[in-house]
């Protein structure tokens, strides 16, 4: 097993007592005493523990491990030829938006191929609770993909996919921005005392129907106008039920250091576990304070708390171009900032907001620190389509337009945030966050397929290459990581801060979400200029038992299951 930083030793503690709960045996080598339904023979094991990798034959039945060792005598109905390939827990995706991809398309092709058998869904909204009011503006605001809304809560949307048919599994996080819109609305006002009970209520019967915990987006309106304390409340809550919280700090870039220490106090003064979605440090003046990021989450660990987080293997965001506008312009919803956009006194207030990098909210047209460093890569409008993979520099240039000016007109134009993609991050960073032991991955994209209603627009290559980037780029090519380490980081890690039920691991009783795949050839392939790409060396991959990928090509299979969280009650 590698060596560990220090600070991360009760991590590990926590981890061998993970095992321990689950009944897992550390040395299964005996064949089961059923012949297994599927048998994967002499592939090299990473079993999701961090150790290196052992050869061994990993055997099935029905939807779970039921061993690992030599089976040479066994005859199981389906043999998978693992020789010269590693055998690995399927890998848990942190932070999907594959809420709305996966009504449109459940085979969630672009993950399955890197290996990724569960999704973790909810960075401040989640598709429930929803009351009449939240779906009709979903409705009003959905874009390519068309779907009817068929459920109430959270609960139910999961169960809905599934229902449907998904090849992955999903589980997710209670949006504090969802509980805020369906008690407040989508205006910048404080709760009232009834109002928190309220919210604590949504919160009370979600975790009860198995959601993860709260999950928070703090530059985003509404979620920027909510209050540390109406947090910490709705946290404890969720803490009752042994969930998570997790966050999109209030800032990435200027206040960075001070908004960790918001998502720090929540954690203590609420008793739950808290998680940074997607860490960085944001803007090229913010780049030096990393190592004070890093190392004061590591100072709150050693003081008993458990702070975690997850990131993603690229040095670009990718939020809305509404993301460049004071949170004060969605005061109201959508349709109140299109109201303020056509105003010519209030335009020329937000252009003079916008062109300040203010520590008052996160400015991401400042931390992208030019137009160049904005690429347009999703628009709702047939008309504006065809500026899809342009940068914001050369769509002003082409209108003879301010870049701010140019902002303003194009989401007036097009009634939508127009997805961008920006590029404020520090290759020299994103290493340190991968060196570190306590960082699971996620993409914060959509599942997709290079295919149909997915090409109308290009997404974040982190949709088709983030978990491959792991495994090729950083833990191959440039040995940052080992492979058992990487493999760990996928799967074990992320399942434990969870708490999913006999997940992350190959051992004996655990589900059957295995990946088979090529150490020496895996990587990813798409970019931000072709974006639509597979990545490679994935051969195999099952989920449940079930095989959903086969010799690299997607079986059809949707055996995927709605997960709940450790408070769940029956």
């Amino acid at each position: 097993m590698n060596r560990l930083f220090p600070q991360v030793a009760l991590l590990y503690v926590g981890l061998i007592a993970a095992l321990l709960a689950c009944g897992v045996r550390a040395n299964e080598s005996s064949p089961p005493s059923h012949e297994p339904d599927v048998l994967i023979k002499g592939g090299t094991v990473y079993d999701g523990t961090g150790a290196e990798g052992h050869i061994a034959d990993v055997a099935i039945r029905r939807d779970r491990v039921a061993g690992v060792g030599n089976f040479a005598n066994s005859q199981a109905k389906r043999v998978v030829d693992a020789r010269g390939l590693a055998v690995a827990p399927g890998f848990i995706n942190m932070l999907s938006w594959s809420t709305e991809s996966l009504i449109q398309d459940g085979r969630s092709q672009s993950e399955i191929r890197q290996g990724v058998t569960t999704e973790i869904m909810g960075e401040g909204e989640s598709m429930g609770p929803l009351n009449e009011r939240m779906k009709k503006r979903i409705l009003e605001q959905q874009k390519d993909i068309k779907y009817e809304i068929k459920w109430n809560t959270l609960s139910e949307y999961l169960r809905y996919l599934q229902s449907r048919g998904v090849s992955c599994n999903v589980a997710s996080f209670l949006g504090a921005t969802t509980v805020r819109e369906y008690v407040i609305g989508l205006e910048d006002k404080q709760p009232t005392p009834q109002q928190i009970e309220q919210m604590q209520d949504l919160v009370r019967k979600e975790m009860e129907a198995g959601a993860l915990g709260i999950g928070t987006s703090l530059i985003y309106p509404p979620a920027f106008y909510a209050k540390t304390e109406e947090l910490i409340a709705l946290c404890k809550v969720a803490a009752k039920y042994r969930g998570k919280y997790i966050s999109h700090m209030r800032s990435e870039g200027n206040q960075l250091l001070p908004a960790l220490e918001e998502l720090i106090r929540i954690s203590r003064d609420a008793g739950i576990p808290a998680e940074v979605y997607h860490i960085k440090a944001a803007g090229q003046k913010n780049w030096p304070k990393e190592d004070e990021l890093l190392g004061r989450i590591e100072a709150a660990q050693k003081k008993g708390l458990k702070i975690t987080a997850d990131m993603y293997t690229y040095p670009a965001s990718g939020t809305g171009l509404d993301a460049c506008l004071p949170p004060w312009t969605e005061d109201g919803g959508f349709p109140a900032l299109l109201q303020r956009l056509r105003d010519p006194a209030t335009r020329e207030k937000i252009a003079a907001q916008v062109r300040v990098d203010s520590d008052d909210w996160e400015n991401t047209y400042a931390s992208a620190g030019s137009p160049e460093n904005i690429l347009l890569v999703g628009f709702k409008s047939e008309k504006l389509k065809p500026l899809t993979g342009k940068t914001l520099s050369e769509v002003a240039k082409m209108r003879g337009r301010d870049p701010v000016e140019t902002i303003m007109d194009l989401i007036a134009e097009d009634e939508s945030r127009i997805d961008a993609i920006y590029f404020e991050m520090s290759e020299e960073n994103l290493r340190k966050e991968i060196a570190k032991p306590w960082i699971s991955f996620c993409s914060d994209e959509a599942s997709q397929a290079p295919e149909g209603v997915f090409l109308k627009n290009n997404p974040h290559p982190r949709a088709y290459g983030s978990f491959a980037r792991v495994l090729g780029k950083y833990a191959r090519d440039e040995k940052l990581i080992s492979l058992g380490e990487a493999v760990r980081r996928l799967s074990a890690l992320p399942a434990i801060n969870l708490g999913l039920d006999h997940r992350g691991f190959i051992k004996e009783g655990m589900f059957g979400d295995i990946v088979v795949f090529d150490p020496a050839t895996i990587a990813d392939r798409a970019t931000f200029a072709r974006p639509h790409q597979y990545a490679v060396g994935v051969r195999d991959v099952f989920v449940n038992g079930v095989q959903v990928l086969k010799n690299g090509e997607h079986t059809g299979a949707k055996p995927g299951r709605a997960l709940s969280g450790p408070g769940k009650v029956d």
